[in-house]
């Protein structure tokens, strides 16, 4: 079963597929077709989860994939949230941004969190499916680690030691948001025989 993940981020259906390699053989996210250029002007990371899912269903009228995900802080008022991927120009811009933003503020309200919200869209053009998955962590006082993109190196994973950029794929994949809401996705396409 080939699913069209609604994103241009490569990185993303790669990340995506080791997941699901972990529930299920036989379940494949592929990038969208040409033309895939959706305007996201909705106010919640549900709405532009739909507003992207419809706009990659409507150039492929294919099992599509959506997900709307960002970095809400305490301090900034859940900022950069819906944002996150326009908070500055470049990743490390974004990352300077909010350490600047955050510059003085306690360890203590330090406290964020990754939302990440899907949608799945049945070819007939229906929504087959919502869900949510949120990682719950603190914004560290410098950019720390290698792995992952975006803001994996100033996310402090709670309970942990580590940003998420220190944590390797494959432990990255276990406490994600994405990963807490593809579970979900995944495991309702499966109790649901959607595919064989």
């Amino acid at each position: 079963m080939k699913i069209v993940l609604a994103s241009s981020n490569k990185h993303k259906v790669q990340e995506i597929n080791e997941i699901t390699k972990e529930f299920c053989e036989g379940i494949e996210f592929i990038l969208p077709p040409e033309g895939f250029d959706p305007i996201e002007d909705g106010m919640t990371f549900a709405e532009n989860s739909y507003i992207k899912a419809r706009a990659a269903w409507e150039i492929s009228k294919n099992w599509v994939l959506a997900d709307d995900s960002g970095l809400c802080i305490d301090a900034l008022n859940g900022n950069p949230g819906i944002y996150s991927a326009r908070y500055a120009e470049t990743p490390a811009l974004r990352i300077e941004r909010v350490l600047n933003e955050m510059k003085g503020v306690s360890a203590e309200k330090r406290g964020a969190h990754f939302t990440c919200a899907m949608t799945l869209i049945a070819p007939s053009g229906d929504v087959a499916y919502k869900t949510e998955g949120v990682c719950e962590g603190s914004i560290v006082e410098s950019a720390r680690g290698i792995n992952g993109f975006g803001y994996d190196p100033i996310f402090l994973v709670k309970g942990g030691t580590r940003t998420m950029a220190e944590l390797s794929e494959e432990e990255k994949n276990k406490v994600s948001h994405r990963f807490g809401a593809l579970k979900k996705v995944l495991e309702y396409i499966i109790n649901n025989k959607l595919y064989e």
